[in-house]
């Protein structure tokens, strides 16, 4: 787990229990979303799970947090970013798992869940969330969401170096301000000339999806409140301490915004939901997320062997679980398990978590290995030039 500024020289076990309990709170609810949306269930799972596809921004604002704080941490020490470096951590953090999950879906055609993937060059090139329609290529759609933050990686360091360069890294809080704004008038511009058109059209699903919930314009909300709360907490110490005092009430009112946000998309697809669900949803989360890394808080406090290995095997769960379910409905039901029954459910609920497992201790673990010994050169290479 990434350590938050601040508390660089905490034991190297040292582990943020509340971010471990969203972390395995998002996959968890991500994943009931698409299991009840997407294969036979039980009827009940859809209404727990259907605001699950928020998870995701959750997710977004836990990478824009953690990502940013590291880099934060470099600007007020007043060391320079290394892009190399940045480059390295996300790629055998991110790529290895990633590409071994894309090979299966073009390699072994069975497994998909649905009846074709975007291009290959889209997924290669994380630009598979552009103009996606998921009624010709729905396989390995959830793939979106890795595109966005694997732009935001190439982009984030490569905009703090730039403000460096210019000597202008006080203009930060207004660029947040100014890509907040830009999202809004992205989705607006999208609405109305792409969205509302096609309203009472049997594609209009497909239209939204493609113009309004998978762009990366219009899902940057999440990243740009977790840039934010990193920003707060590094460069405003004490302001953070006095919103520490609060812990209790951030939790409290992220819940409140979120409950607000939940019945504003409860027609997902509406102009309300499209234009002002995602931001709200992301500072709910956001307060959230401010919430669990504060001492006063519960989620803080709390240590579980279980959230903690669910969050671990978050990013394997979310490559996989789409194959995983399939393939164990597929199979499962041969043994007259009904696939919309509880049991099945249970079923997929292991076999994604064995799978994920197994992709993580055969894939990210030995390239995380990889990774550190790499940096351990670099950093080596480094202090001799120097």
């Amino acid at each position: 787990m990434t350590l938050t500024p601040g508390v660089e020289k905490l034991p190297h076990n040292y582990r943020l229990f509340g971010l471990d309990h969203l972390r395995a709170f998002a996959i968890f609810y991500v994943f009931l979303f698409h299991y009840s949306l997407l294969f036979p269930s039980p009827e009940w799972l859809y209404t727990i799970g259907k605001f699950g596809w928020t998870g995701v921004d959750l997710f977004f604002v836990l990478s824009g947090y953690l990502i940013s704080s590291q880099l934060f941490a470099k600007v007020d020490r007043q060391e320079k970013i290394s892009f190399k470096v940045f480059f390295l951590k996300r790629f055998f953090r991110i790529i290895p798992a990633y590409l071994v999950v894309v090979a299966l879906y073009f390699l072994w055609p069975s497994i998909r869940e649905r009846e074709a993937p975007a291009p290959l060059w889209k997924y290669l090139t994380f630009t598979q969330n552009l103009g996606l329609d998921v009624s010709k290529q729905g396989t390995f759609s959830h793939a979106w969401s890795l595109c966005i933050e694997e732009q935001f990686y190439l982009f984030l360091p490569l905009l703090l170096i730039g403000l460096g360069y210019l000597k202008a890294m006080k203009q930060g809080a207004k660029l947040l301000l100014f890509f907040f704004i830009a999202g809004f008038c992205a989705r607006l511009y999208m609405w109305y000339n792409f969205v509302e058109p096609g309203i009472n059209s049997d594609g209009f699903w497909i239209i939204w999806y493609k113009w309004i919930y998978y762009p990366t314009y219009s899902r940057l909300d999440g990243l740009l409140v977790g840039v934010s709360i990193a920003a707060l907490f590094q460069f405003r110490p004490q302001l953070k301490q006095q919103i520490q005092n609060y812990g209790n009430y951030l939790l409290l009112a992220g819940i409140a915004l979120l409950t607000g946000a939940y019945f504003i998309c409860e027609n997902q697809a509406s102009f309300g939901a499209s234009i002002f669900g995602f931001p709200l949803i992301s500072l709910g989360y956001g307060l959230v997320v401010m919430a669990a890394i504060n001492p006063k808080v519960f989620l803080y406090r709390f240590p579980s062997k279980i959230t903690s290995g669910i969050a671990t095997l978050s990013y394997a769960v979310y490559l996989i679980h789409k194959i995983v379910v399939h393939v164990s409905q597929e199979q499962l039901s041969k043994l007259d398990i009904p696939k919309e029954s509880v049991l099945m459910f249970v079923l997929c609920v292991l076999t994604s978590i064995t799978g994920a497992w197994l992709l993580n201790r055969l894939v990210e673990k030995p390239f995380l290995k990889l990774r550190d010994k790499m940096l351990k050169t670099e950093k080596h290479r480094v202090f001799q030039v120097e």
